[in-house]
């Protein structure tokens, strides 16, 4: 997962986050609030750390559910019928109903809809499982911007201080195809096809990929089935594969 430098005398290491269980008693600092950041929240306050979430941006808190029903499965299904402005209003309307105000606890939403901003730029909204509660009950602390760390305190950029045992660092990940796929242009520097969605999932001499959409998974799941489709075609072609005739008996 994503990294965490722990302070100790004199020695910062790094070390891989596993579980809130190593953390009990210690106050931590998590820096990021996508859907990483705040699980790790929770799962540090589940345990009896003292977590602290550093919230550098706006972002967009959902449900995970609205009335029994999933909040993805329920964009998906308005988006049959109506335009997607229309559906990012509807979903928001129905997470204010569900979660209320977030934006007095230090968490604000960005001008542009959950899932307009998914597909842009490749912002997922969090789905919340349980950590805005604890923000709400001050067991999860929101902070400000970090300014700069020192050992075992951290000055943030409203020139508060914190005193911190370890850090985990939720600040997300990029793609690094281009350091180990060599001789093909396909992707970009970026590590993305340059190809934009729909068709961006296939490359030359077999090549293919999925799940690079930024769309989450209804744009993998997009990908995957064209990857499918074109392999059984591929396959039949190649091994020359007769059409099938089924007899039927008549009675």
């Amino acid at each position: 997962m994503e990294g965490m430098t722990e302070f100790g005398s004199d020695v910062t290491h790094v070390c891989d986050y596993k579980s809130g269980e190593m953390y009990r008693g210690k106050r931590v600092l998590v820096v990021g609030c996508g859907n990483s950041g705040m699980e790790v929240s929770l799962d540090l306050c589940d345990h009896n750390a003292f977590p602290s979430m550093v919230v550098r941006d706006s972002v967009h808190v959902l449900p995970r559910e609205v009335f029994g029903k999933s909040t993805f499965q329920t964009a998906v299904l308005l988006l049959k019928w109506l335009p997607l402005w229309l559906v990012d209003k509807i979903i928001l309307v129905l997470a204010w109903l569900v979660l209320g105000d977030i934006k007095k606890y230090g968490l604000r939403r960005p001008e542009t809809g959950p899932l307009e901003l998914k597909n842009t730029q490749g912002r997922t909204p969090v789905l919340d499982i349980g950590t805005l509660s604890k923000i709400k009950s001050g067991e999860i602390k929101i902070v400000p911007g970090v300014k700069r760390f020192s050992t075992g305190r951290v000055e943030l950029i409203d020139g508060s201080i914190l005193d911190i045992d370890s850090i985990i660092l939720a600040t997300g990940y990029r793609s690094n195809l281009p350091t180990w796929l060599q001789g093909t242009d396909f992707f970009s520097k970026d590590g993305y096809p340059r190809m934009e969605f729909p068709n961006g999932w296939k490359g030359e001499s077999g090549l293919y990929a999925v799940g690079f959409t930024k769309r989450g998974l209804s744009g993998a799941s997009s990908d995957a089935v064209r990857t499918a489709e074109d392999i059984g075609k591929v396959w039949k072609e190649e091994t020359n594969q007769p059409r099938r005739l089924i007899a039927c008996n008549k009675r």
